[in-house]
């Protein structure tokens, strides 16, 4: 971890500071995640840019949230799960739907749990899709470009559930009472 510090805008790269500030005013604060990827300033430039363009999909808010959470618990992170369950209660996500990502069951709604099993098979299978896969995720509704947002938000969350893993990011006191626990 010490490898790792959580940066503020005064101690990170040049490159990463101004962004840093940047985020302060988008969020109210600076996530640990961010601080710590401010080592590496493409990356932490890189991931938020690509949570913007994540965020102009055609999934509704509450299905990103579904699609962050399914890919986060696939890759148990615990900073990423705990960060997300604040977002997808914000983004409307069903408190029951909630419970049971944060378990890895089935949701009770078939076409988010749809969804969640789509991006857990993209995350786990690599992106190797069997044909009746794609099939299952088309008859619930969903489109081909939703498969490669679903692989957007994916290559998203990789990037900070791998980071997570590395430097054991703290996770941020907006998100106490969210910590998450891989079930046993």
């Amino acid at each position: 971890m010490s490898d790792y510090p959580v940066h503020t805008p005064e101690s990170a790269p040049n490159e990463a500071g101004d962004f840093m500030r940047e985020l302060e005013k988008g969020y109210g604060f600076i996530p640990n995640l961010a601080g710590v990827m401010a080592t590496a300033p493409a990356l932490v430039q890189g991931y938020f840019n690509l949570n913007q363009l994540f965020e102009k999909t055609s999934l509704s808010a509450p299905e990103r949230q579904v699609v962050l959470l399914a890919a986060s618990f696939t890759n148990t992170c615990d900073y990423c799960m705990s960060v997300h369950t604040a977002l997808a209660e914000m983004a409307g996500v069903p408190e029951d739907c909630i419970a049971e990502l944060r378990q890895g069951s089935p949701l009770p709604d078939q076409r988010l749990n749809a969804l969640r099993r789509f991006t857990q098979a993209v995350v786990e299978d690599r992106g190797h899709m069997p044909e009746s896969q794609l099939q299952a995720f088309y008859e619930a509704g969903f489109t081909p470009q939703n498969v490669l947002e679903v692989v957007l938000g994916v290559g998203m969350k990789t990037l900070s559930n791998y980071t997570n893993h590395i430097a054991e990011t703290p996770l941020d006191k907006a998100f106490a009472g969210k910590e998450w626990n891989p079930p046993v």
